[in-house]
């Protein structure tokens, strides 16, 4: 494991790491989201929703792509929890959503200049190579378990061989 002053100078090497520079300071401060207003965070849940919905993903989708447990992507969804959350975790929903990364705290806060709905950060087409990555996956498990069952058949096959 790195240190942090390692890690520091390495980013600090590099002139194009401003955005990682931030979530480490935010991530150093340990921000955390207010509590906010119920209504609010049934709006973050309306949100999420609809753009899963949008999407045709489900909850494990979005977990997986966004680096956050499926555990608190269920509470934020349906709305079943209400706690203080970390900054980076509503941003990193926001962006596997494909959104820009403070849309879910815009939504928490009800700020009235947040983008207007249906304005993606990320195009149209991210969610298509997003659904064909997610296929790809899957494919990639069924080959898996049609090679275990290739050998398991031909363990069979061999012991009905050698039985006669």
């Amino acid at each position: 494991m790195l240190s942090r002053s390692c890690v520091r100078s390495l980013i600090d090497a590099n002139p194009s790491a401003d955005r990682l520079r931030s979530a480490l300071r935010s991530g150093m401060r340990k921000e955390r989201v207010t509590d906010g207003d119920p209504e609010n965070w049934a709006a973050v849940a309306r949100a999420i929703s609809d753009r899963i919905r949008e999407l045709g993903w489900r909850q494990r989708e979005l977990a997986e792509r966004s680096h956050v447990s499926i555990a608190v992507v269920r509470e934020i969804q349906r709305h079943t929890v209400e706690r203080r959350r970390s900054r980076r975790t509503l941003e990193a929903l926001s962006v596997a959503l494909g959104w820009e990364p403070e849309r879910l705290e815009w939504v928490l806060k009800g700020l009235k200049d947040q983008p207007q709905r249906g304005t993606y950060t990320v195009p149209d087409s991210a969610a298509l190579w997003s659904r064909l990555d997610s296929m790809e996956r899957r494919l990639d498990e069924f080959s898996k378990l049609l090679t275990e069952l290739k050998a398991d058949i031909a363990t069979i096959v061999d012991h009905i061989r050698d039985a006669y």
